[in-house]
């Protein structure tokens, strides 16, 4: 009895040889797969980031035509300011925005309502970081466009400044 009961510790020592490589290779994956998982949130959150700058960014072109549309004495027909256009290239806005670029289109369209000329605006502006290499994980590619809608009235009766009530 005492020759079978020498040989189990035996068979015993690699049993658990097997069972630590195995839980060393399932811990390895998990860690691996932990690894993988936290670069991947950590580039999610960098890219929301980017799309909040691209936003604001975009707004302060949207703002911008927004002024000139509404400024009495921007130059423009008689009755309404010209449309605003233009871009506002990399670099000109500071602090975060200042990797973005803006480009401000504008669509006018004129009309009449109780002897009063009506100029509407359509002002599209559309924000993007296109100077950043595509691929690179760190600055990733985004854009954001912003549209908004907007009335001007005057009175052609009325010297100039004077906008309809």
């Amino acid at each position: 009895m005492t020759i079978r009961h020498h040989k189990s510790p035996c068979r015993m020592r690699g049993f658990s040889l097997v069972t630590g490589i195995f839980l060393l290779v399932v811990l390895s994956a998990l860690g691996a797969f932990m690894v993988i998982f936290t670069g991947l949130q950590q580039n999610t959150v960098q890219v929301d980031i980017l799309g909040v700058r691209a936003y604001y960014a975009a707004r302060a072109g949207l703002n911008w035509a927004m002024y000139q549309a509404l400024d009495p004495d921007n130059p423009g027909s008689a009755t309404a300011a010209a449309c605003p256009s233009g871009t506002i290239a990399q670099g000109a806005m500071t602090g975060s925005l200042a990797t973005f670029s803006v480009t401000v289109g504008c669509e006018p369209f004129d009309t009449t309502e109780a002897n009063r000329n009506i100029r509407v605006y359509r002002i599209t502006a559309t924000a993007c970081n296109q100077a950043v290499c595509p691929g690179t994980p760190d600055n990733a590619y985004v854009e954001r466009r912003v549209v908004a809608t907007l009335a001007k009235c005057k009175d052609p009766s009325a010297p100039p400044r004077y906008e309809c009530l």
